[in-house]
């Protein structure tokens, strides 16, 4: 069934569902987390700050409508370290996870900066620190049949439309929008390719992508610059929908009984901007198998980890 115009009134009873979401505290991140709260889900917050999070939590919880709980677990996506300490103590804490929601991100830092590992920031944060971590708890959802959804951007259709194998990391021509759009292409074709081998394996676990539009969030203050935030902001009083829309194709993706494994959900109006939600169009490259497995086999490397479903 093809979803053409989804909203939250499609959203069933969640209750007994554990949710894992990073970047809950903030943003598109936070409006989908309360929803599902409402809805009756429990609810495990993966966040960098901790004053942020516990803050965020304590407004969560005030949604709760039974005996859901909301917990949040520090994590860093630009230390792997952090990555692997976060997703023990959510083996610790969550005995199923019937949705990991890849939602934490970074854009347009104005000057090349590496993570603790040595990654570009945006590679490193938005793709690198969510494959360890989708690898760390890949068995958990899939002895759930949960879902596994990964937050991608209109930036995956613009830009250079490929990965930079000789240099993912930027260390030659650093421009912030084309490495953000790396980023978010390596998340689109991660997901779509996490769903092959899903399929492949024979899994009821099915891998969803989705992108939120031009949503006004904090993402478009707090990585880049200060030119770049001027720069945006008449764009985002003009064009953007609320961060609450922007969550919807979270919602959809890790919910609908509906949503198809390696569909790509978001809005539909406007070049996909906003407006009504459903099934978009992901852009033929970010399907190339082979491609897709040479960013797997670079991403294992980078983080130390093989892993297979």
């Amino acid at each position: 069934m093809t979803i053409r115009n989804w909203t939250p009134e499609r959203l069933a009873d969640q209750s007994g569902k554990t949710f894992v979401v990073t970047g809950a505290n903030s943003g598109i991140g936070f409006k989908a987390s309360k929803r599902l709260v409402e809805a009756g889900a429990n609810l495990i917050m993966l966040c960098r700050n901790e004053n942020k999070a516990n803050a965020a939590a304590q407004e969560l919880r005030k949604s709760a409508v039974g005996s859901n709980s909301v917990e949040t677990i520090q994590m860093d996506l630009a230390s792997l370290s952090s990555v692997r300490a976060a997703a023990a103590a959510v083996l610790e804490t969550a005995p199923k996870i019937d949705a990991l929601i890849n939602n934490a991100g970074i854009m347009f830092p104005p000057r090349r900066t590496a993570t603790e590992d040595g990654f570009e920031l945006q590679f490193g944060v938005n793709h690198l620190g969510h494959f360890l971590l989708t690898g760390l708890l890949k068995d958990r959802v899939i002895d759930s049949d949960g879902r596994f959804v990964t937050v991608s951007s209109l930036a995956h259709k613009v830009g250079l439309r490929r990965i930079r194998f000789k240099d993912p990391n930027w260390e030659q021509g650093y421009q912030a929008a084309l490495a953000y759009g790396q980023s978010k292409f390596a998340n689109a074709m991660f997901g779509f390719e996490l769903n092959r081998r899903l399929e492949v394996a024979g899994h009821a676990s099915r891998s969803f992508i989705c992108h939120p539009g031009y949503s006004a969030t904090n993402l478009q203050s707090t990585g880049p610059g200060r030119f770049a935030t001027l720069m945006m902001a008449p764009a985002n009083l003009i064009l953007a929908q609320s961060a609450d829309r922007g969550g919807w194709p979270i919602l959809l993706s890790a919910t609908d009984p509906d949503a198809e494994g390696g569909a790509y959900y978001g809005p539909r109006q406007f070049r996909e901007m906003r407006g009504a939600v459903g099934a978009c169009k992901m852009i033929e490259p970010a399907q190339d198998k082979a491609a897709a497995a040479k960013l797997w086999a670079l991403s294992e490397q980078a983080v130390d980890l093989s892993w297979s479903v």
